[in-house]
């Protein structure tokens, strides 16, 4: 099993790289590979971070994507997990992928969640949605993740998916809405929603942390932000309008089943609820 996410154009509010990242740190992964970066990147656009202290020059990293494996045997998992955090290469995207997959192989992964955020007009005072596409679970074909229907321009998280598939590995992407006019990173309710979405394709508990009271310290000072702004309040107004028109027909007794069904699965896990 692997978890990817790209920074760049598949990582709106660095929401899809949050996931890794929170994983990595509160599973405490461990390095285990690197892609080389000199076929794949342009150091001109993504310029590697140097670390200088008494004039001395100590650390130098470059921009790539690594692999660490993830200790989860507490988590109801029974494998390990490789974590995938990448920044979105430059060039030759078939022949990343190529060595990914190969990597990944090698490794004896043998299915893939891809994590991707994007700007979309979604209000932030909602749950964050989040879609899926090439779903391999149960959990996805149930209904408890709204599908995707896309046609257009692809980052490395939509090759990368289709590479997958190429190569018979199981594959599911998910991509969050992240409100574009609060784009900055970080976005802790995006992250969030995405790890909640990663329980509901592997039907496990996760590690949450601080992240729900980070998520509901984030809108609240978004909410501050926006009452200050007459037009920003009223615009806030407008998408919940639309959202929550759209979303009527869903308060249905099969969604409301599910919910409930989701409730009893973490009830006893000391999950703090939606946000």
């Amino acid at each position: 099993m692997a978890i990817a996410a790209f920074e760049g154009w598949n990582d709106a509010a660095e929401a899809a790289s949050g996931v890794v990242s929170h994983l990595g740190i509160t599973w405490q992964s461990t390095p285990i590979a690197a892609i080389d970066p000199d076929d794949f990147y342009d150091f001109q656009v993504n310029r590697p971070v140097i670390e200088v202290n008494d004039g001395k020059a100590e650390r130098l990293v470059w921009p790539t994507t690594r692999l660490s494996l993830a200790r989860t045997s507490s988590t109801g998992l029974e494998r390990d997990i490789v974590l995938v955090h990448g920044v979105e290469p430059n060039m030759r995207w078939r022949g990343f992928t190529e060595e990914l997959i190969s990597g990944l192989t090698e490794l004896g992964v043998e299915m893939v969640i891809v994590a991707g955020a994007l700007l979309a007009d979604s209000p932030h005072t909602r749950p964050v949605p989040v879609t899926v596409s090439g779903s391999q679970s149960p959990m996805t074909r149930e209904g408890s993740l709204e599908t995707s229907d896309y046609k257009g321009s692809s980052g490395i998280v939509g090759v990368l998916q289709y590479s997958l598939n190429a190569a018979d590995i199981p594959a599911v992407t998910l991509w969050a809405s992240v409100p574009h006019y609060v784009a900055q990173a970080p976005s802790p309710k995006a992250t969030l929603a995405l790890l909640r979405s990663v329980e509901d394709v592997l039907d496990v508990t996760l590690p949450m942390a601080d992240l729900p009271e980070e998520a509901r310290a984030w809108e609240r000072g978004v909410d501050e932000l926006a009452s200050q702004d007459s037009d920003v309040a009223e615009y806030v107004r407008t998408l919940e309008e639309a959202k929550d028109a759209t979303d009527l027909p869903e308060a249905s007794g099969d969604a409301i089943a599910r919910e409930f069904e989701r409730y009893l699965r973490r009830r006893n896990t000391g999950d703090p609820g939606e946000v």
